[in-house]
């Protein structure tokens, strides 16, 4: 018995293949595999100008202080000089390119003075991102400015119809106006004197307000943009992928997403221009804080100030202000009354009150802590339209393939129960292990997906608390990540190579993989009827994959899912950084 279990031990099927062919057939295929993976990741590679880097900008006094010399020969108000009175009212504010009108609330806040009641400077405020009201909005500071003797008032800000990513900027610097001039109608107001109050966003709105409206007394920018959404938005991203620690690779997909081409699908925001000359031939105050990770503010101030020689302005006014983040506050913006920076309400309150007053100001023209810049603000970024159809129809076939093989992976389950029940036969009938090698391929690409989705989530979130004033951890898993992924992503060439393999192997075993030669001796050619008729030979029927139709689709659409994941992650550039 021993001896007939040896012989039946060293019998081979002559068809089998070995370990070691079957690796040296996987290997050539893993290697082209990553090669058509890696040269979609650098086809996908887009262009990004980081330097020059670490810039900045001295100051001329670290005190921010605001001084003008005065010639009123009265002494000039200051924070907290008046009471304040508060009023509402509703304003329609109309949008030009629709003719939508949207019923906005609108606060107005007034001095109590004895005198000069008709002659009172006031200012409008505007909105950042968001969906801000006049009631929840800008509180402090235009209470700050009425205790002066402003006149101010607070709207909710105007979107319409439209969300974060369609908002109208040219119509909404037209509703701020209607609130301009719903301010010039009251008689307590001077109607050459009214400035705005710009935070953010709204700063892609000002120019285009000062520009058209002609009138404006003066403005306030806080932390402005500046650049275009696409520039300044890329720069901001960029910067803060960096600070909270996230590996290098991760930058590839900032660099994707802020060169979609949004214009094709109707989204004109990205490339919006606010870079209007004419925005800043008025008095400006614009004040930044060093905790800013949002705003370029070196490139910023050497435009700002461009902008404004070239109206021949010269009365620009910068001010630096330690530990204040994106909206001058102190700390984690997410808690409720976290404080203005110290300083700013008293420098912003004095700037005005000089400016409505037209006095020289005689404090140093930037001051405070020096202004820095990490990286420089991506201007040769552009759209790439043959990028984006390739990203939108890659992601909307990966999703597409996902959601078929999940559909099927369930039917069979519920078959499986079924067949197990009633004890049928195989459902899927795979043949020489595919169903083991299907498991491991779709585990381990799910896997680097979820993997891939927990790191970016995971960054996403450390830059809102960064945003909001929080300060930067260890990087942990958004930094080891990306090369986990990447392991990950070559475990499932890998396993791709293997499938190959396989089919190669079946096909082998069935006859089907043969040299041509062997082919045309497998057949013969007999001319009856004028065509040829072909009778194969030593033909091995059978499966090459699953005994059952069921089974091939389940393998194929899987597989196929599976591997327009691996496409979607070598878009992002998981396959050369």
């Amino acid at each position: 018995m021993a001896r007939v279990f040896k012989r039946r031990k060293t019998q081979q099927d002559p068809t089998d293949w070995t370990w070691s062919k079957k690796m040296l057939v996987s290997i050539p295929i893993f290697i082209i595999l990553m090669g058509i993976l890696t040269s979609v990741s650098h086809i996908t590679t887009v262009e990004w100008k980081n330097e020059p880097t670490d810039r900045s900008v001295q100051t001329l006094s670290a005190d921010t202080a605001v001084t003008y010399r005065n010639t009123t020969g009265k002494a000039l108000p200051v924070r907290g000089t008046y009471a304040v009175e508060t009023r509402g009212t509703w304003i329609d504010l109309v949008r030009p390119s629709t003719g939508e009108r949207q019923r906005a609330h609108v606060l107005v806040r007034s001095p109590k003075v004895a005198a000069d009641r008709n002659s009172l400077p006031a200012v409008v405020f505007m909105h950042g991102a968001g969906y801000g009201t006049a009631d929840n909005s800008f509180g402090d500071v235009a209470e700050d400015l009425s205790s002066a003797g402003f006149v101010t008032a607070t709207v909710d800000k105007p979107v319409w119809s439209t969300n974060d990513i369609t908002r109208d900027y040219p119509a909404s610097a037209h509703a701020y106006d209607q609130v301009v001039d719903y301010l010039r109608t009251l008689d307590t107001v001077d109607p050459d004197n009214v400035g705005i109050y710009a935070t953010s966003e709204s700063t892609w709105i000002s120019p285009y307000l000062v520009r058209d409206d002609g009138h404006i007394a003066f403005q306030i920018l806080l932390s402005p943009m500046v650049y275009s959404p696409r520039h300044a938005l890329g720069f901001f991203v960029a910067q803060d992928f960096a600070i909270v620690g996230a590996n290098p690779g991760y930058q590839s997909i900032v660099r994707r997403v802020f060169s979609a081409d949004m214009a094709r699908f109707g989204l004109d925001n990205l490339d919006f221009n606010p870079l209007v000359p004419q925005g800043y031939a008025i008095p400006t105050l614009v004040a930044y804080g060093s905790k800013d990770v949002m705003t370029a503010q070196v490139d910023g101030v050497s435009e700002i100030e461009g902008m404004a020689r070239e109206n021949d302005n010269w009365d620009v006014t910068i001010r630096n202000y330690p530990v204040a983040n994106h909206v001058m506050r102190l700390g984690d913006e997410a808690e409720e009354g976290t404080p203005l920076v110290d300083r700013y309400e008293d420098d912003m309150v004095d700037w005005a009150v000089g400016q409505a007053r037209g006095l020289e100001e005689t404090s140093a023209p930037i001051a405070g802590t020096t202004i820095y810049q990490s990286i420089a603000v991506p201007t040769n970024l552009r759209a790439h339209p043959w990028l984006t159809v390739y990203g939108v129809i890659i992601h909307t076939t990966a999703a597409a393939m996902l959601v078929v093989a999940a559909v099927l992976n369930i039917v069979a389950l519920v078959r499986k129960i079924h067949h197990l029940i009633r004890r049928k036969g195989p459902l899927l009938g795979y043949v020489r292990g595919y169903q083991r090698v299907l498991i491991a391929i779709s585990v381990t690409t799910m896997a680097s997906l979820l993997l891939f989705m927990a790191g970016v989530g995971q960054i996403v979130w450390r830059m809102v608390e960064l945003i909001w004033g929080a300060a930067p951890e260890a990087p942990g898993m958004i930094y080891w990540s990306w090369y986990a992924i990447q392991g990950a992503c070559a475990i499932v060439v890998w396993a791709w190579s293997r499938v190959f393999c396989e089919i190669l192997h079946t096909m082998s075993i069935k006859g089907l993989l043969r040299t041509p030669e062997e082919w045309r001796a497998d057949f013969k050619v007999k001319r009856l009827t004028g065509r040829p008729v072909l009778r194969i030979r030593d033909w091995h029927p059978g499966p090459v994959i699953a005994s059952t139709r069921f089974g091939v689709v389940m393998f194929v659409v899987t597989t196929l899912a599976m591997f327009c994941i691996l496409l979607v992650l070598a878009f992002w550039g998981l396959f050369i950084y």
